[in-house]
This record gives C-alpha cells, sequence and structure tokens, in this order.
C-alpha cells in the first residue's frame, strides 16, 4: 500500500511540475513582447514561482527516487525511474543554474528603463527554459509509464482471477 500512494505522490507531483513549466513554455514565450511587458510579466512570475517551484522540483526528484527503490526488484521500472529522475535533476540544475541567475538580474530592472542587454538575457532564459520543459516532459513521460506497465499487469492479474 505505501508503494501505491508513493506512485500516486510522485506521478501527482511530476505532473504538477511539469504542468507549470509546460503552461509557461506555451503561454509565455518572451519573443516579440516589448521591454516593459516582458519585464513586468517576468519579475510577476518570478514572484509568484521562484521559490515554490524548486521545492516541488526537490520533491518530486525525492519521490521519484523513493519509487524507484521501491520497485528495485523490477528491473525495467527501476531502470526508467532512474532515469527520469536524472531528467528532473537536469531540469533543477538547469533552472538553478541558467534561470534563476538571469531572473535575479531581472528582478532588478526598471521596466520604464530597460538595459541595453535585455533581449539577449531574455534569449538565454528562454533558451533554458526549453531545455527544463524538455526534461521535465521527458521525466513525467516516464514515470506515467513505469506506472501504467504496473497497473496493467495488476488488471490482467485481477481478470485472471475473476475468470
Amino acid at each position: 500500500m505505501a508503494t501505491q500512494i508513493i506512485r500516486f505522490l510522485n506521478i501527482i507531483m511530476v505532473a504538477l511540475v511539469t504542468g507549470t513549466i509546460f503552461g509557461i513554455w506555451l503561454g509565455f514565450n518572451p519573443i516579440g513582447l516589448s521591454a516593459q511587458t516582458y519585464i513586468e510579466q517576468q519579475q510577476n512570475n518570478i514572484r509568484a514561482l521562484n521559490t515554490i517551484m524548486p521545492l516541488l522540483g526537490l520533491i518530486t526528484i525525492v519521490l521519484t527516487l523513493i519509487s524507484a527503490f521501491l520497485r528495485k526488484k523490477e528491473k525495467g521500472a527501476f531502470i526508467l525511474l532512474l532515469v527520469a529522475t536524472v531528467f528532473l535533476i537536469i531540469s533543477g540544475l538547469t533552472t538553478k543554474f541558467g534561470s534563476q541567475p538571469i531572473n535575479s538580474v531581472v528582478m532588478t530592472w526598471d521596466m520604464n528603463m530597460p538595459p541595453d542587454n535585455w533581449t539577449s538575457l531574455r534569449d538565454q532564459w528562454w533558451t533554458y527554459h526549453i531545455i527544463r520543459t524538455s526534461t521535465a516532459i521527458i521525466a513525467l513521460c516516464l514515470i506515467v509509464w513505469t506506472g501504467m506497465k504496473k497497473d496493467e499487469k495488476n488488471i490482467n492479474t485481477a481478470n485472471k482471477e475473476l475468470i
């Protein structure tokens, strides 16, 4: 039962984290925004997400590792969950060492006086965001896939017992 709860929480957390990252990628592409709009939007997003998202990401990484080790006897699931963990860690490191340093700089900007290099930093941030979106989606797919594979076995076993 504990394994099922961990797997459930793992899927929920990776879905929440990836969904947030994907939503930013889908709805907040900064290319083409004026400097004022970009700065206002970005500062608002940073204030809202800069603390909670790394915490949710860390919880997701820990849950994925726990889920992997709870399934270490299932070699395929164990390996896929470890690979998913690596992708989540890449996403986190991209955020920590790519996006967040730029976020810190953007938080100092005055939207009425953007720095000359604002588009360069915007483009760098967007590149990091594409990387973390991709790695988070891969991790989500791997985690959900391992959950589905186990559930299919349980369903098939339960169906055989009914017959």
